[in-house]
């Protein structure tokens, strides 16, 4: 499959590809006179993540603190889908640290914003509300499809009007996101429940996996992408495959290679065949040990063998040979089009 060596930064605005996540007291624009710090809190299957920026007219997002606090909702589901109580608890509390570091980075708006595994849980709606009791604001619950939208909007910024037709894949905790298109706005966009962490839970328990729970979780995957391949089967053919996410960057680190990129930026490219050799080793070793692998993090080594299987199935699926990983993601794209929304006014006005 081509790829393009696309330059980042090279797109432009394009209609909304989702709706805005609401602001406090549900405002969607301001005026400021030059620049203005936002705050993105992404509750995701895996982390709490709050990731604070500086923006400004004309200007690149400037990240200034990212805190993470690590949670896999996916070990605190009941068997009815619930989120537990210490779940809750668990995730209540990190919702108030990221207020608090929030507060002390005096960031102006907070962009609030959740996913899989709250969006699925039996008791979303009162696991919500105590969500938003703890933030003090609204919580914005974004749809699979919505999801993808967003993250597809950053892999555009960051890859540019180069890449042409771009294909994404974002893996996360709960859920898979796909993406296409040669726009701002994807052509197409998937959600399928095929996340690391859903997955691990549901058909690699065990610890060192084992071959026979591997290929069972595979048969599932082949299953499930199936109807997605074929949607995405009709789309042009990508000029750019490209892969984002906390997972797909861990498995590039241990399994993909450093090409140069520009301004000094490393790019890292992630070839199927060599994702392949590595999940029947993956499998063997134990979640202890697997930190000990390049790339591979204490808070993703459980999950990692179902990332991999997931990966490889989807990009099977779809052909892809190759895909290169984007540094940006969901919460860049929820950064990107809040932005969008904001009116500035020139300095002295």
């Amino acid at each position: 499959m081509p790829r393009p060596r696309p330059q980042p930064g090279g797109a432009h605005p394009h209609p909304d590809p989702a709706p805005v996540p609401r602001a406090p007291g549900g405002v969607t624009a301001t005026r400021y006179p030059e620049s203005v710090r936002l705050g993105v809190l992404d509750i995701g299957s895996n982390t709490v993540h709050l990731l604070v920026a500086d923006v400004r007219p004309g200007g690149r997002p400037l990240a200034t603190t990212s805190q993470r606090t690590v949670l896999r909702l996916m070990r605190y589901l009941a068997p009815d889908g619930s989120i537990t109580e210490e779940g809750v608890h668990a995730l209540v509390a990190a919702v108030t640290e990221a207020r608090k570091v929030a507060a002390s980075e005096r960031v102006d708006e907070l962009l609030a914003t959740a996913t899989s595994a709250v969006r699925e849980a039996k008791n979303g709606p009162e696991v919500i509300a105590l969500i938003e009791e703890a933030l003090g604001q609204p919580l914005q619950v974004l749809g699979g499809e919505t999801e993808a939208r967003y993250t597809f909007l950053a892999v555009r910024r960051w890859f540019g009007w180069a890449a042409g037709q771009i294909l994404l894949f974002d893996i996360g905790g709960g859920s898979l996101e796909l993406a296409a298109g040669g726009d701002e706005l994807p052509e197409a966009a998937a959600s399928v429940p095929l996340g690391a962490g859903r997955m691990t839970v549901q058909f690699l328990p065990d610890d060192p996996p084992g071959e026979e729970a591997v290929e069972k979780l595979r048969h599932h995957a082949r299953k499930t992408l199936a109807p997605v391949a074929k949607k995405f089967g009709k789309l042009a053919a990508p000029d750019h495959v490209v892969g984002s996410s906390k997972a797909i960057r861990s498995l590039a680190k241990l399994v993909g290679y450093p090409v140069p990129g520009w301004s000094g930026i490393e790019r890292m490219l992630l070839p199927r065949a060599s994702l392949g050799s590595w999940i029947p080793r993956l499998a063997r070793i134990p979640a202890s040990a697997r930190q000990e692998l390049p790339g591979i993090t204490a808070d993703r080594t459980f999950q990692i063998v179902a990332g991999a299987v997931v990966l490889h199935e989807a990009m099977r699926a779809l052909d892809v040979d190759e895909l290169e990983v984007s540094p940006w993601a969901l919460r860049e794209g929820v950064l990107l089009r809040y932005i969008e929304s904001l009116s500035w006014s020139t300095p002295g006005a």
